[in-house]
């Protein structure tokens, strides 16, 4: 599958990386020796604006930055961070010798996640960043539970390829984009030759694998970076081809079509030679016209695979979508 979203992996036992921004050079000095000493890695700035610098091209999950600081304060500092996007949260921490209410109110309303009052000490310093690693396990364990409902949601069960749901939320966009950027696509219709005759003979388990590894070996005959393959029903399967014209469409379909056929499909049943049947639809080079839908192209799609039915099976038919022709004006 492509689209997939990485989660940084964090954990109560990990220890993240840490920005530390601090003007006064024993101090910056003292507290990196404190988060050294601490197993932490550390990288030192000198004010607001070299750590905005660092943040914008490396994700520290933890900032530790002094409130007074020349330029961008360490206040600033927190809103800035506040409003960019990381691969996970950061779990600030600011210092300072101001210890008014309304100081700490300011900075944890200015997006910080805790205080410290200097002077340092190395005991509060780790003891409040070990809450901060906690907080960060925490969210880390959302993002990923998130994450894995976010599959969970778009995924084929059995074979791992996306499900007929994403298939109808992302062809759209396909479409779309190729019509805007002026992008030939193209769709392969994919139906397993005999597949009833497979689960009667050999048993649901057989036909289990067999439609399993047919989406493993799809997959790996695609372009993993724009290409994707979705299950339309059964033992039909939908490939979209982003940016591919159609003869190439139909080589990327000849060429799956062979490799199924090449090499049969081991299952508990024992080896089972399998065969498919492909119908190709396509836009033109130019890309889609504006009266091209995807259910137009998925039916295209489908009557190709219908004349490969009946044409005897283990072949591929395709058709190229002329674009609709423009109507004089008088």
């Amino acid at each position: 599958m492509s689209n997939t979203v990485t989660v940084t992996a964090i954990t109560s036992d990990a220890t993240p990386a840490i920005l530390l921004a601090e003007d006064d050079p024993v101090t910056r000095l003292l507290v990196t020796r404190f988060l050294k000493n601490a197993g932490y890695q550390v990288d030192a700035v000198v004010n607001g604006s070299e750590a905005l610098e660092k943040m914008a091209h490396n994700y520290y999950p933890m900032l530790i930055t002094d409130w007074e600081m020349p330029g961008i304060d360490g206040v600033a500092l927190c809103k800035a961070v506040r409003n960019m996007k990381f691969d996970g949260y950061v779990y600030a921490l600011l210092m300072t010798s101001r210890n008014a209410k309304e100081h700490v109110i300011a900075g944890l309303e200015a997006g910080a996640d805790d205080y410290l009052i200097k002077p340092v000490h190395e005991l509060e310093l780790i003891a409040r960043l070990n809450a901060g690693r906690r907080i960060l396990a925490l969210e880390h364990s959302l993002r990923a539970a998130n994450q894995r409902s976010l599959v969970l949601s778009i995924t084929d069960a059995l074979t791992g390829a996306y499900n007929r749901r994403y298939l109808m939320e992302q062809l759209p966009r396909e479409l779309e984009r190729c019509r805007r950027y002026g992008y030939p696509l193209t769709v392969l219709m994919c139906d397993i030759d005999h597949f009833k005759v497979i689960n009667d003979d050999q048993g649901h388990a057989a036909g289990d694998d067999v439609l399993q590894q047919f989406a493993e070996r799809a997959q790996k005959s695609i372009r993993s970076n724009s290409d994707w393959v979705a299950r339309y029903g059964g033992e039909e399967f939908l490939m979209v081809l982003p940016e591919t014209p159609h003869a190439a469409g139909m080589v990327v379909a000849e060429k799956i079509r062979s490799i199924i056929a090449a090499t049969g499909f081991v299952t508990p049943a024992g080896n089972i030679p399998v065969t498919v049947s492909f119908g190709v639809a396509s836009t033109g080079n130019e890309g889609p016209d504006s009266s091209l839908t995807v259910d137009t192209l998925i039916r295209v799609a489908d009557e190709c695979l219908y004349q490969s039915k009946q044409e005897g099976r283990n072949r591929t038919t395709g058709r190229e979508l002329a674009p609709a022709p423009i109507l004089a004006t008088g």
